[in-house]
């Protein structure tokens, strides 16, 4: 009977492998809650013959379980992961299903499986187990076991994806290409002094970040270069601080004195190059301050490598001020620091691309930082790098263009008008191509609680909106991802008014977290467990004064062109400075 099943398939599914609708045995399972009334989940423990799970997820529709024994096809699942007590939890979670032969025709378990573990999964033996009886298994000499590290990690037969590390198993070797590296760093505090630089791994299961500190940074700095491929082990793992590692990786590594690395000499293109999600220039004037984001851009120009003293911490820092410009006819400041700052060449106005840039706001305008997560070349041998080029050499170089880090706000010395609201309307602001800037001193007159919360895509340099499925997952169509979790954004829509009028204006997240002084995913959970509570919190905003800073542009809507607002900043009222202001345009209007 055990040739009813997809042997080994439960232990590649596990490790990441695709698996085109296999066939396993529902063993035992347990109706769990389930978030809709349209479905309902159960907890099952599922075998293949060779191994089995204890812990996986199974969607049906209501008032169909299925047997005990029954053999189903999974159509559609997922591997993913929860914390509980013990760690980390591997589970499978079975989206779409199939019954192949009831329960009650079969009665029996078929084979003698191995309950999957961590070591298991993560082993360099092959995907079936050595024994198939309910004997404990031989254990086989350390030689057999794995490649010896004391040789050419290179040559090991079997290689772990970066994605499947944990710190409950240390046998493994991965081939990843570097695809950053950090300057080498000092420190110096009460328990001593040193040195240490990071270097960003990927493989085409994911990425992650290894440290050297000390003598192991010395040792490394100059053999690890970027965009060349590795073969890595024996680092150690710990969980990722999120607080300045923003790779999506829960983990990162650490050299130590036991680790291998040895480069590989033949690149045979199976571990990807960097992939890029680039953003044109115009775009960024929607893109919220803190947002990392992939941009390529002509350097149109640059700035003398400026040192200066930080206040915060008394330490020398170099930067340089580079301007980037693009098809879209729009430029945009962009900031590197430390070497990127010292080893940039503005000659012959190169093509620079950035992965991982951050967007910041001055004054009201939009600029770029790099972080030492960033990612920079010049002049990449890549489609989109040649495209920008010619254009900038054809026509590109004589275009007017748009500053996008033009400051557009401050009192006293601000470029952005001041209008009332009713001069918004007289005046048609937003029927330009980039929209129309403006900045309002106005009271909160109402706030729309409801729809003003939405769940979004959990990952850090994502915002999209997902798509709830119903069955414990939620998916990103941008990322074309699932997840077990979203995190709580906001766009909130409210009606402020001054002395001539009022208008309806749309807020995002970052903004509107400082009107109602908590962050999203704080109101989210309060909404969530207390809908009073939660209206409570947008009702507080009422009657509140800001100085508000807006883009209006038109926008169709069911061939109708509407007026769109949507506030870019929000300031609290400085009345010391606002009455200066005024005072200087009762001024104007007495000469």
């Amino acid at each position: 009977m055990k040739d009813k099943l997809t042997a080994g398939a439960l232990l590649r599914i596990m490790k990441g492998q695709e698996v085109e609708e296999p066939l396993v045995q529902v063993l035992v399972s347990k109706k769990i809650s389930s978030r809709s009334a349209e479905t309902e989940r159960y907890r099952i423990w599922a075998s293949d013959g060779d191994y089995s799970i204890t812990y996986g997820i199974l969607t049906l529709p209501p008032g169909k379980p299925v047997e005990d024994f029954s053999i189903i096809k999974l159509k559609k699942f997922v591997k993913s992961e929860i914390s509980n007590a013990k760690g980390p939890q591997k589970i499978l979670l079975i989206i779409d299903s199939e019954i192949v032969t009831p329960g009650h025709q079969i009665g029996v378990k078929i084979g003698e499986p191995v309950t999957l573990t961590d070591e298991i999964i993560a082993s360099e033996t092959s995907s079936t187990p050595k024994v198939s009886t309910s004997e404990p298994p031989v254990k086989q000499p350390k030689s057999e076991q794995s490649t010896s590290l004391n040789q050419s990690i290179s040559e090991t037969r079997v290689l772990n994806q970066i994605n499947a590390l944990t710190p409950y198993h240390n046998k493994w070797v991965i081939k990843a290409r570097v695809t950053n590296k950090s300057d080498m760093r000092t420190w110096s505090n009460s328990r001593g002094e040193g040195k240490l630089f990071s270097f960003d791994l990927m493989d085409d299961s994911g990425e992650i970040r290894c440290t050297a500190f000390r003598d192991m940074a010395d040792k490394y700095f100059n053999y690890l270069q970027v965009d060349k491929v590795y073969y890595i082990s024996k680092c150690q793992l710990k969980a990722a601080n999120k607080q300045f590692n923003t790779l999506k990786n829960e983990y990162e590594m650490t050299i130590g004195n036991e680790t291998i690395i040895e480069e590989c000499l033949t690149d045979d293109g199976h571990v990807p190059q960097v992939k890029y999600n680039f953003v044109p220039i115009s775009a960024l004037a929607e893109k919220e301050v803190g947002n990392l984001v992939d941009v390529i851009g002509i350097c149109k120009e640059a700035s003398e490598v400026q040192t200066f003293t930080s206040k915060s911490t008394n330490r020398e820092l170099r930067k340089r001020e580079i301007t980037l410009v693009d098809q879209s006819k729009t430029s945009i400041a962009l900031t590197l620091w430390g070497s990127q700052a010292d080893s940039f060449d503005a000659t012959n106005n190169p093509v620079v691309v950035i992965k991982g840039a951050k967007v910041g706001e001055f004054g009201g305008g939009k600029n770029l930082s790099t972080l030492m997560s960033s990612q920079i070349k010049l002049n990449p041998d890549i489609p989109e790098c040649h495209r920008i080029k010619g254009w900038y050499d054809s026509e590109g170089q004589y275009d007017a263009m748009t500053n996008l880090s033009e400051r557009v706000g401050g009192v006293g010395s601000f470029q952005t008008a001041w209008m009332s609201l009713k001069e918004v309307q007289d005046k048609g602001l937003g029927h330009s191509e980039k929209g129309d800037y403006f900045q309002v001193k106005a009271t909160i007159l109402l706030v729309r609680s409801e729809n003003a919360l939405y769940k979004a895509c959990p990952t850090d340099d994502c915002n999209k909106k997902v798509v709830d499925l119903e069955n414990g997952m939620y998916r990103c169509e941008k990322c074309c991802r699932e997840f077990p979790n979203f995190k709580y954004r906001l766009l909130v829509s409210m009606n402020i008014g001054d002395f001539s009028g009022n208008q309806w204006v749309s807020v995002f997240s970052s903004e509107a977290e400082k009107i109602l002084g908590k962050t999203a995913q704080e109101i989210g959970l309060t909404m969530r467990d207390d809908s009073e509570a939660g209206t409570a919190i947008f009702q507080a905003a009422n009657f509140k004064q800001f100085i508000f800073k807006c883009r209006a542009k038109m926008e169709n809507y069911n061939d109708e062109q509407r007026l769109k607002i949507v506030v870019v900043k929000v300031d609290p009222v400085n009345y010391e400075e606002y009455n200066g202001y005024l005072c200087e345009q009762i001024e104007a209007l007495m000469v």
